[in-house]
């Protein structure tokens, strides 16, 4: 994403590089109640962080959900996108990489409002990624729920 270059000084004749980036103006983003933001960076990093936390995932997996985010919104072809479609790119790229983030994600993404909604949420990501629950700790225990 970067252009390195190298360059000389013509008045004392040393070399130095330069690196160039291109500014790209992303799309605004449409909240739930309608106000529109910019894109930030740092905010779908810091609700990344909260989702990973305490879970085994490297920085570079982080980056890696932001990039395909930003690509995503890039590419869209839109001046505003809804922060429900960014929600699910990102919930997309968490439930390739972390079960857990992705239920934490999409709990507060989708508003849980109780422990049915939860289970649900965790049934339905049993039953579409049904290979991937050997390499994790399962997400619910078979253990009865208490009432």
């Amino acid at each position: 994403m970067q252009i390195r270059r190298r360059r000389e000084c013509p008045s004392c004749n040393g070399r130095f590089s330069t690196y160039e980036t291109a500014e790209i103006k992303m799309p605004s983003i449409v909240k739930r109640d309608g106000r529109r933001e910019a894109f930030s960076e740092q905010k779908l990093r810091g609700g990344l962080a909260r989702a990973f936390e305490k879970r085994p995932v490297s920085i570079v997996d982080i980056d890696h959900v932001i990039d395909v985010v930003m690509r995503n919104l890039r590419t869209c072809g839109e001046r505003e996108v809804p922060a429900g479609k960014m929600g699910e790119w990102v919930m997309e790229e968490l439930k390739r990489i972390d079960q857990v983030a992705y239920v934490r994600f999409a709990s507060v993404y989708r508003r849980f409002e109780d422990v049915q909604a939860f289970r649900e949420e965790v049934e339905k990501l049993e039953k579409e990624l049904p290979g991937l629950s050997t390499q994790q700790l399962p997400l619910l225990s078979d253990a009865p729920v208490k009432k």
